[in-house]
This record gives structure tokens, C-alpha cells and sequence, in this order.
């Protein structure tokens, strides 16, 4: 009976231990993916970092290839939009520069959005010959650049035509032969979110996000939005350990509990903590860093953040799971 009960005793405390370890009690030192690279996956073994290869090859295999003769399709949603020899979409990145060509996308973001070569690249018939160039980038390779833009593949287009890249992070754009954003004749436009005509398919959700996302808002900075580009916030009477939520019955009809998300479909978010709560009403919950998130059913469209503040215990959420704004 003793030999029973201790072996009882040492799966319970191992079991403890495991979710301790998860939810606030071990800092370590796991941090956030870093760069925000839209809604790419995080790394999986053996496929370079990013979710899906490239094709039928890698994306590291993708970036070494030229893009040779580029060319124009006509894109029904997206307008005139360059691709490479193969029928590849090319993008253009919102925090890279056009004056000075300048590409600040290195490292992890590099596999999900590998840089074109500038070698052998020729313009599309038709188009101004004049803006195609290349910038070195900081490991001395030599980038294609349109309009003075670099250029890239996103790793998660599988074929010719695809173009799964098109607004993600709110960051990312399929690029027109002059090196702008390819959005159907709409840039510019846009509801002052920072996501704009051009981060949304027909419809008005976002392109492709990942489960849960980095968007950078004009006024609040980095915060997390959730699949369909929706704000996401805590609750600051909540608790992280023990984890509690103290949004329960009518409150979950204002504040709606994130659904469990896989750890896989993140990007640029902490993956310390990143556990799906048990409610004791029954409803499973994602939490970040051990704390429970939501949205607010206050926000229309993605890239509201009408919850910000309410009440001085509700406020959005950042990439390290801190809350955004809130009173020291």
C-alpha cells in the first residue's frame, strides 16, 4: 500500500511540478520569437524555422533561386501584381526602405520571407526597367529591389499564383511593377487601423493570419490580434498562478474567451505559459504566460482597440503577454 501510494504522490508532484514550471514559477530563459515575421510558423524540425517549404523544396533552397525573367499577372483582388520566372508572388516588407533601399529582414524572418537575388533578374515586358536594382544586405548577398523596395517569396506559397502572404502582420504586400503595394487600386485607403484595404481578402478579414499574431498599432505599438486580426486583451483582476479568471457568466458576453490556439500556429508571440485554461465553467481558454486572454465583442472590425482601458482593468496585450498602457 505505502509502495502505491508513493509512486501516487510522485506522479502528482511531477505533474505539479510540470504545470508550475509552465505558469509563472520559472522565468527561464524563453523569450519571444523576436522579429515579427506576419503570420509564418514558428520552427518545426527539419523545415528550416517556418512552417511550410517553399514549394517542393525548402525555403532556403527557394531563396538561392533566381528570379530570372519577372513577369505581371492580373491579380482579380490584388491588381497587377509581379511574380518571378516561375509564377511566384514577389512582396514587399513595410518596415524595410525604399530611400535608401534598405532590407530589415534577417535571421528568422529571412526563411519565412526569403530575399530574391538581384542576379539574372530582368524586368517584366512592359514595365520601367528603370526601377529594378538590388541593395547588399548585411550577410553581402545582393537583393532584387522594384522601385527601390526589396523583395521577397514568403515560404508558405506553395504554387504559382499564390499569394498567402498578402497582408500578414499587416506588414507584408504582394508588390506592383512599380515596386508598390499591389492592392487593387486601393493603397492609401484603409480605416487608420494599420491594417488598410491591402491587409484584408474580399470580405474584410485579414490575409492569413496565424492563430495568434504581432500587429503593430499606430498608437498602442505591438499587440497581439488573434486569427481573424481581432485585438486581444487581459484582464487585470485575473490571476496567472494560481490561474484564475474573474470574468465569468455576463462578463464573457462582452469580454469572449480566446479558444485554445496551437502552440505552432503563433508567430512573434512568448511561448512561455502558453497553456490552455480549464474554465470552471466548462469553456477551455488560451492563456499567455499563464494569464487568460480575450477579445471584446466592442470591436468591429480588426484593428479596433475599443477595449483598451474600459473600466482601468482591461487593456491589450503585448508580444512578452504585458498589458499595454496600463497604470504602474
Amino acid at each position: 500500500m505505502n509502495t502505491w501510494r508513493n509512486a501516487s504522490l510522485a506522479v502528482t508532484a511531477a505533474a505539479v511540478l510540470a504545470l508550475t514550471t509552465a505558469c509563472g514559477q520559472d522565468k527561464g530563459t524563453e523569450t519571444p520569437n523576436g522579429q515579427t515575421v506576419g503570420a509564418a510558423k514558428p520552427a518545426q524540425p527539419g523545415n528550416g524555422g517556418y512552417g511550410s517549404d517553399y514549394g517542393s523544396g525548402a525555403a532556403e533552397q527557394a531563396a538561392a533561386k533566381p528570379a530570372g525573367q519577372l513577369a505581371v499577372w492580373d491579380s482579380k483582388e490584388l491588381g497587377k501584381v509581379v511574380t518571378d520566372s516561375a509564377g511566384f508572388t514577389l512582396y514587399r516588407f513595410d518596415k524595410d526602405t525604399a530611400s535608401p533601399p534598405k532590407s530589415n529582414c534577417e535571421a528568422e524572418c529571412a526563411k519565412a520571407w526569403p530575399a530574391v537575388s538581384a542576379g539574372g533578374a530582368s524586368a517584366a515586358p512592359g514595365t520601367d526597367a528603370s526601377l529594378i536594382g538590388e541593395v547588399t544586405r548585411a550577410d553581402g548577398t545582393k537583393q532584387l529591389t522594384i522601385g527601390g523596395w526589396p523583395m521577397y517569396r514568403y515560404a508558405k506559397d506553395a504554387k504559382p499564383g499564390d499569394a498567402k502572404g498578402q497582408g500578414v502582420g499587416g506588414t507584408w504586400f504582394a508588390s506592383a511593377p512599380d515596386g508598390k503595394k499591389a492592392l487593387g487600386g486601393s493603397e492609401g485607403a484603409g480605416s487608420g487601423s494599420g491594417y488598410g484595404d491591402g491587409g484584408e481578402e474580399a470580405g474584410g478579414q485579414p490575409a492569413d493570419l496565424a492563430g495568434l499574431s504581432v500587429h503593430k498599432d499606430p498608437k498602442l505599438g505591438e499587440i497581439i490580434v488573434d486569427k481573424n486580426g481581432m485585438t486581444v486583451y487581459r484582464f487585470k483582476k485575473d490571476s496567472a498562478w494560481p490561474m484564475k479568471s474573474a470574468c465569468t457568466g455576463e462578463c464573457l458576453k462582452k469580454w469572449p474567451v480566446v479558444a485554445p490556439v496551437d502552440k505552432n500556429d503563433t508567430e512573434g508571440i512568448i511561448k512561455k505559459g502558453f497553456v490552455t485554461f480549464n474554465r470552471p465553467d466548462g469553456i477551455k481558454q488560451q492563456s499567455i504566460d499563464c494569464w487568460p486572454i480575450y477579445t471584446f465583442a466592442g470591436d468591429k472590425k480588426p484593428g479596433d482597440t475599443n477595449g483598451q482601458g474600459v473600466g482601468g482593468t482591461w487593456y491589450v496585450v503585448s508580444p512578452q503577454a504585458k498589458l499595454v498602457g496600463a497604470p504602474k
